[in-house]
C-alpha cells in the first residue's frame, strides 16, 4: 500500500491526446484519473465532438466526462507551424513521454512513420472503427455482431438497439491497457511501438469471450430473444405494489436458496422440482423453469411495496436491486455513501458545480487521483507550449 502523500501512481508518465468522441478520450480520462499528465489538442474552437450533448450553459457535459483531469491545448493543426508544434509535443524528450494516443487519421504529419522520425522509441496508440481503418462507430458496430437481433421482447421482429456504447466504453479502456503495456516494453527494452485497436475487433473478441460465436457454429438453434430474462439461470423484472420496478436473480445455489427464505416461497419451490422432475439448485433447471418460478415470485413481489421487498431481500442476501432512474439515482445512496475520493462535487469551468466521478480502481492510498475538473477548451495552451519550448 503506498504511503499517505505519496504521488498518483502514474506520476510521470506524460502522452498526448489528437481524439474525438469516445474510445480514445476515455483512454485518456484513465490514464489520468490514475496521476497521467495527459494532454488534449484540439483545434481552435474544438474538434467535432466540442458540441455533443448533452448540454449546459452551451456547453457539452459529453465532452467535460470524457476529459476530466487533462490539459487542454489548442492548435491549429492545418497550418504548417501547427502541425510543427504538434509534432515536437507528441514527441518531446522526456523518460515518460514520447506516448501518443488518437483515433482520428493518423496519415501525413501524423503518422507513425513520420513523428518516430522525431523520436525512435515513441508509443503510438491508433484506434480506428474496423481493422483495416475503415468508418465504424459503436452502433454500427453492435448491429454488425447480432446483438441487437437477441436484445427485446421475446417475438419481436426487428433490431433492437442498444442505448450505451458499450464498445467504445471497452476499447477506450483496452487503449489505456495498451499504452501501459507498450509503456512498460519500452522501458525494458528501449524500443517504442506502433499499436492498432479498433472498435470491430474489440466487439468480436467479447462475442467470442462470451461464448456467442462458439454457440451459433456448434448449436444447431440460434439464440433467441427472451426479454428481461437472464439468459441460462434466473434473473428478471418484476412490479411492486406500489408501481416500482426490481430486478431480482439468483445466480448460484446460495442465493436461489436466499430468494426461498426470504420469500417463504421455498416449499412451493420444491413443489416445481417435484413436478417437472427439475434441481432448482442447478441454473439450468431454473432458466428451464423460469416461467414456473416467475409466476410465483411475481405475485409475491406484487403484493408489497418496494421498502418491504427490499427489507426481507436484504435480510436474507437475495440478489436484487431496484430500477431507478438518473434523477434518482444522484439522490440514492450510491452516491451519498461514496467516498470523496469517488465522487465529489467539482467546479468544471464554464459549467459549474456538480458530482463527479473518479477512478473506481482502488490500489491503496493516494494511487488514484480524487475527482478532477474538465479544462476549458484550451485551457492550458500558452502553459504548455511554454513548458515545451514550443511558442512560435
Amino acid at each position: 500500500m503506498k504511503a499517505a502523500g505519496s504521488p498518483p501512481l502514474l506520476s510521470g508518465l506524460r502522452l498526448v491526446e489528437i481524439s474525438a468522441f469516445i474510445a480514445a478520450p476515455l483512454g485518456g480520462a484513465t490514464l489520468a484519473a490514475l496521476g497521467a499528465d495527459v494532454i488534449r489538442v484540439d483545434p481552435p474552437g474544438g474538434g467535432i465532438d466540442i458540441g455533443r450533448w448533452p448540454l449546459h450553459n452551451g456547453r457539452s457535459l459529453y465532452w467535460a466526462g470524457l476529459n476530466q483531469g487533462k490539459r487542454s491545448v489548442t492548435i491549429d493543426m492545418r497550418s504548417e507551424a501547427g502541425r510543427r508544434q504538434a509534432s515536437r509535443l507528441i514527441t518531446a524528450a522526456g523518460e515518460g513521454g514520447g506516448i501518443f494516443l488518437t483515433n482520428l487519421p493518423a496519415i501525413g504529419w501524423s503518422s507513425y512513420e513520420e513523428l518516430s522520425r522525431l523520436r525512435s522509441d515513441l508509443i503510438m496508440v491508433v484506434i480506428t472503427g474496423s481493422r483495416d481503418g475503415g468508418t465504424a462507430v459503436d452502433y454500427t458496430v453492435n448491429a454488425s455482431l447480432g446483438f441487437p437481433l437477441i436484445t427485446g421482447p421475446e417475438g419481436h421482429a426487428g433490431p433492437v438497439n442498444h442505448v450505451l456504447p458499450a464498445w467504445d466504453a471497452m476499447t477506450g479502456f483496452l487503449a489505456a491497457t495498451a499504452i501501459l503495456g507498450a509503456e512498460r516494453h519500452r522501458r525494458l527494452t528501449g524500443k517504442g511501438q506502433l499499436v492498432e485497436l479498433s472498435l470491430a475487433d474489440v466487439g468480436l473478441a467479447i462475442a467470442g469471450h462470451l461464448g456467442f460465436i462458439a454457440e451459433a457454429q456448434i448449436t444447431e438453434e440460434p439464440r433467441g430473444r427472451f426479454g428481461n430474462y437472464v439468459y441460462g439461470s434466473f434473473g428478471r423484472d418484476f412490479a411492486t405494489k406500489d408501481c416500482r420496478s426490481v430486478m431480482v436473480l439468483a445466480l448460484t445455489p446460495r442465493q436461489w436458496k436466499a430468494l426461498g427464505q426470504a420469500t417463504g416461497l421455498a416449499g412451493q419451490f420444491t413443489e416445481i422440482e417435484a413436478r417437472l422432475g427439475v434441481d432448482l439448485s442447478a441454473e439450468g433447471d431454473r432458466w428451464r423453469t423460469r416461467t414456473e418460478i416467475s409466476a410465483l415470485l411475481g405475485s409475491w413481489i406484487g403484493q408489497r411495496d418496494l421498502a418491504e421487498v427490499g427489507d426481507l431481500f436484504e435480510a436474507a442476501g437475495v440478489l436484487w436491486g431496484p430500477y431507478q432512474s438518473f434523477k434518482e439515482l444522484i439522490a440514492s445512496r450510491t452516491m451519498t455513501s461514496a467516498p470523496r475520493r469517488l465522487v465529489d462535487e467539482v467546479e468544471h469551468p464554464g459549467l459549474g458545480r456538480y458530482l463527479t466521478v473518479g477512478s473506481p480502481i482502488r490500489f491503496g492510498a493516494n494511487a488514484a487521483l480524487p475527482p478532477q475538473a474538465a479544462p476549458g477548451l484550451g485551457q492550458h495552451t500558452a502553459e504548455v507550449l511554454r513548458e515545451f519550448g514550443l511558442e512560435e
